[in-house]
């Protein structure tokens, strides 16, 4: 637990629970799962090795205006393990990331989804103001409290859209240095998407006939809705699958834990999805993901390598992204990182997402900006499947 003193124009938390209701209820921010404080309690309880604060922006009369989600981790720059080992041994040289410990990270935003889900804003608000506001009391935060003083090494904050960036702009007066992430991946459903069958007529022969060998390959496949009935004999395998697709991504700031989902399947019932893949008396697969606002996100996926090719495990999981969406009449299905190309190929388009760091010291902070400048997300060739989309390439 971390105490800071309130200033003028920010309130400081250690643990959901002290955030009166008042201030949920003033914001209105509740019908955003993301800032419910039922899904950050979630999180906060499962995963105790991450320090987690919460600060409540005001104005001249005490009312709140924004809110952010804060979390101190310890990052190990060996978690990066895709396109930048070179990257890292540069910044290990030149004393950026700590040779013999992690970096102690302070992140605003969510570290386990894609998106903008650490701040929300008031929509009465200068939001310019408040991301100036937001970079003040974030300092305030660290440098009030001697032991976070010394510990914070560094200074995330998250996934940005490009639409966002006019405001997020003002970190730059602050220092923070501006760098491109691997893209979300976007699916808009149109409007005469009634049925699955809806959304493939839609596509090109090419995809059309793609998506229906991902079926047949997958055709042994069942599919079961996880509950809070069964999720306890399923968790340790699915445990098991996360762990092989955590190990195998280029990038994770830190690892989920599953038993989050049942929290999470209590508080939002529906509202959160759970599916297991099953092969005879096996489970090989399972999604998660969680309906918010009119979209449905996917978030993390288990999957058995071995057998992912043979049956088509992961393109199948992404045809229930969109199944479930149609069914639900939502309007867009986020994909998140990672696996851009298969994504592209069945809809999906890329959505540029910018994260914003500072390195506590001066001199490393210069060299951070050097090093940022090298980092790009990783190139993909995009997928064009419907055929009111033309591919540039093909005219």
């Amino acid at each position: 637990m971390i105490f800071c003193k309130n200033t003028n124009t920010a309130l400081f938390f250690s643990a959901i629970d002290e955030v009166p209701s008042q201030i949920w209820d003033a914001l209105g921010c509740k019908k955003n799962s993301y800032f419910h404080p039922n899904f950050l309690k979630s999180l906060e309880k499962n995963h105790p090795k991450i320090i987690f604060s919460y600060i409540v922006l005001v104005d001249h009369k005490k009312q709140p205006t924004a809110f952010a989600s804060i979390k101190i981790i310890d990052f190990h720059a060996d978690s990066i393990k895709k396109g930048f080992p070179f990257l890292i041994n540069i910044g290990r040289k030149l004393r950026v990331f700590p040779a013999k410990k992690p970096l102690k990270l302070l992140i605003c935003g969510n570290t386990f989804v894609s998106g903008e889900h650490g701040v929300f804003i008031n929509k009465k608000q200068n939001k310019n103001a408040i991301v100036k506001e937001l970079a003040e009391s974030i300092n305030h935060f660290v440098n009030s409290n001697k032991k976070l003083k010394k510990q914070i090494d560094a200074f995330l904050l998250k996934d940005y859209a490009q639409e966002s960036l006019s405001i997020t702009s003002e970190l730059k007066k602050f220092n923070y240095h501006a760098f491109s992430v691997e893209p979300n991946m976007k699916l808009e459903l149109q409007k005469d998407w009634q049925t699955f069958d809806d959304y493939l007529a839609a596509m090109k022969t090419k995809f059309r006939v793609k998506a229906r060998k991902a079926f047949t390959l997958s055709v042994q496949l069942r599919i079961e809705e996880v509950t809070l009935k069964n999720i306890d004999q399923k968790l340790p395998k699915m445990t098991a699958l996360y762990e092989k697709v955590a190990s195998n991504a280029g990038f994770n700031l830190v690892d989920f834990n599953l038993e989050t989902y049942k929290d999470l399947k209590e508080k939002l019932g529906e509202n959160y999805i759970l599916k297991t893949y099953w092969l005879d008396d096996e489970i090989v697969g399972f999604i998660s993901g969680i309906v918010n606002n009119g979209s449905l996100d996917a978030h993390f996926v288990g999957i058995d390598y071995q057998l992912n090719k043979s049956h088509a495990i992961y393109q199948r999981m992404l045809y229930t992204y969109v199944e479930i969406a149609i069914e639900k009449k939502l309007k867009t299905v986020n994909f998140g990182r990672t696996a851009s190309e298969i994504k592209s190929s069945v809809g999906a388009v890329p959505q540029d997402l910018t994260m914003y760091l500072r390195h506590k010291k001066t001199i490393k902070n210069r060299i951070l900006k050097l090093f940022l400048q090298r980092v790009q997300p990783t190139a993909f060739q995009q997928k064009f499947p419907f055929k009111n989309v033309i591919n540039p390439h093909e005219k």
